[in-house]
């Protein structure tokens, strides 16, 4: 009688999930390493909406939602055409409804991020690096690719404390970006080029570039892997600093 054959053993992970979080931080090679040998997406992903929830709440209390209304209002095209007490009822409408935007988007944001990422990201390096590294491990890497918020989050709070109520400022609250050395008066679409060249993206799309060199290291170098990573960058930064330039 012929012997079965003997299955192959299945992966296994010789980094702890909590690990993973810190490992990619401080040994990104080797962490996506062992990520990619056995995916896992659910405690990054989690860490980033209990992050993103704790961020909002503490940013819904130190803002002066209707200050922030009455001010998008007066940068509108409409502003000159409505009276004072007009821009009150819609200050005071727009004071109420935001912050139950900002707790919807801090629950849906994150879950919304990762999916669209993860999937461009997939198919960016399918198609520009021919790696077919299966969704689950494409976005296993992705959520782990977003842990510099665990750098990113407490900064921010300790930022938002620091500053007197009210005074933080909602469109751009951390000085990470070039935007924060542009004066008040410059143009929409500047701001917006500015404002997405920050440390805390480029040190998520590095780990991304890492991350699918890991896939496979014969067929994607760390240079090419990092040329998908920011092409995909660039490509997004160029229509949105596009679409701000037409809406300016």
């Amino acid at each position: 009688m012929g012997t079965m054959p003997t299955p192959a053993p299945e992966a296994r992970a010789t980094i702890s999930p909590v690990g993973r979080l810190f490992g990619v931080l401080f040994s990104p090679g080797k962490t996506f390493e062992d990520i990619v040998r056995k995916p896992n997406w659910v405690l990054p992903s989690l860490v980033l909406l209990i992050f993103s929830v704790i961020a909002t709440v503490c940013l819904v209390q130190r803002v002066d939602w209707n200050d922030v209304v009455r001010s998008q209002i007066e940068k509108s095209s409409a502003s000159s055409q409505l009276t004072a007490e007009q821009k009150d009822q819609r200050a005071a409408m727009g004071a109420k409804v935001a912050p139950i935007i900002a707790y919807v988007g801090s629950v849906l944001g994150p879950v919304v991020l990762l999916l669209l990422v993860g999937l461009i990201m997939w198919g960016a390096y399918a198609l520009l690096g021919g790696v077919n590294s299966g969704f689950p491990t494409a976005f296993s890497i992705t959520a782990h690719s977003f842990m510099p918020t665990l750098v990113g989050t407490p900064i921010f709070l300790i930022i938002l404390f620091l500053k007197p109520k009210g005074t933080i400022d909602i469109e751009n609250p951390m000085a990470t970006n070039l935007a924060a050395f542009l004066p008040g008066d410059t143009a929409k679409w500047l701001f917006t080029l500015c404002k997405s060249i920050d440390i805390f993206t480029i040190w998520s799309l590095i780990l991304i570039a890492i991350g699918f060199a890991a896939v496979n290291p014969k067929k994607v170098k760390t240079g090419k892997a990092m040329g998908i990573a920011f092409g995909v960058w660039i490509a997004y930064v160029v229509v949105r600093t596009g679409i701000a330039w037409v809406f300016s």
